[in-house]
């Protein structure tokens, strides 16, 4: 089963805009902590989504399965972290069988009974 994986690109690009984010927000916090307002809080909030963000994007960046919008990977490659965490079965590749031996069991393409590859997504044939 395919399913859509954001790019590891994004997200590490995302992680370095959330430094520059926790860095203005301690900024903002210093300044109107000086000036003595109620602004202060509002660097305090500020800071801590950005560390949130930050974490999570960097995570999401170098961790093996990731949480995404961009890349479509076939599930064996990449299991759904959701299905994991919640305990959903692993989809599983389907095999070849007389019924649907002509169409392969990843895209859905079909293919001679005697090809070793799909001639549309190159992935092996069962």
């Amino acid at each position: 089963m395919k399913s859509i994986k954001q790019g590891r690109g994004p997200s590490m690009m995302s992680g370095i805009v959330g430094l520059f984010m926790i860095a203005f927000g301690v900024f903002w916090t210093v300044l109107a902590a000086q000036a003595g307002g109620i602004f202060a809080l509002f660097g305090i909030l500020w800071t801590g989504i950005a560390v949130v963000i930050t974490v999570y994007n960097f995570k999401n960046a170098t961790n093996k399965n990731r949480y995404s919008v961009y890349d479509i990977t076939d599930g064996n490659e990449e299991p759904d972290p959701l299905n994991q965490q919640f305990g959903e079965p692993q989809p599983q590749a389907q095999q070849r069988t007389g019924a649907d031996s002509r169409f392969c069991p990843y895209c859905g393409t079909p293919v001679a009974g005697d090809f070793a590859y799909c001639n549309s997504c190159g992935k092996k044939l069962p």
